[in-house]
């Protein structure tokens, strides 16, 4: 479902150029979750940025069920990957219900005004219908990242983009937003491709792992892999120790 070239990241010129992604190649399996870990800085969101179609620096090449993709992508091509950000209030717009933060992507790509479908996209969540009315600050941190979720898949992309989604949330209320994920890539089958630096999660919800470390991929892991500590690279294995310290 996806598959990625020699995608290259550079941000600024001369003395302040910070090369972010160097030359990374991976695919991703239809159906697959695909797990992308390493520290702060690494590169890891710039890769899902890219895949978005919200990066327009890279360079390489991009693919989605076989067919390239490009920087400046038509409405059909953005409708194929959607993203869900890591802070579920800094990505809905404080002054706007949460009805009209759903519809908002329905009438981007030009199909109606999307108010149809916002009821359906918030019980496909676990939250009531009466949220349309409500202001993102009137809900807790697990129910906006429900209405992210929401807002991602009414478009129904077949491909969901996962940036540290409860890295903002109380560790309560991760295991919910993680279950409800991990039944929504079931019941639609999503491909999926999660970015975290916790590994707790990574290790619940994906099939494969990709460590990466200063814009490069120094390893490749399978769940059980990780879960025993078997790794391939030194930075992979002090990672790993690092976590349960």
């Amino acid at each position: 479902m996806i598959r990625v070239e020699n995608l290259d990241v550079t941000f600024g010129e001369k003395q302040q150029r910070n090369h972010v992604v160097r030359g990374v190649s991976f695919e991703v399996a239809r159906g697959e979750t695909l797990g992308i870990v390493g520290e702060s800085g690494c590169g890891k969101s710039t890769v899902l940025r890219s895949l978005a179609g919200l990066e327009g620096t890279w360079t390489g090449s991009i693919s989605f069920n076989g067919k390239p993709v490009g920087k400046n992508r038509s409405r059909e091509e953005l409708k194929l990957a959607q993203m869900v950000f890591q802070d579920p209030y800094g990505s809905l717009h404080p002054r706007h219900r949460i009805g009209r933060a759903l519809a908002e992507p329905v009438r981007s790509m030009g199909q109606g005004d999307g108010w149809s479908k916002v009821a359906e996209a918030l019980l496909q969540v676990g939250l009531p219908a009466e949220f349309v009315d409500r202001f993102p600050h009137e809900l807790s941190g697990g129910q906006r990242q429900r209405v992210a979720i929401a807002r991602a898949l009414i478009l129904s992309p077949p491909i969901l983009l996962l940036d540290e989604p409860t890295s903002a949330l109380d560790v309560s209320i991760q295991a919910e937003v993680l279950n409800l994920l991990a039944d929504k890539r079931e019941e639609l089958g999503l491909t999926c491709v999660l970015v975290s630096h916790d590994l707790a999660v990574i290790g619940h919800m994906c099939d494969r792992i990709l460590v990466m470390n200063d814009g490069m991929f120094v390893d490749e892991l399978t769940r059980d892999e990780m879960r025993l500590g078997i790794t391939h690279a030194d930075y992979s294995r002090e990672l790993i120790e690092a976590s349960f310290i």
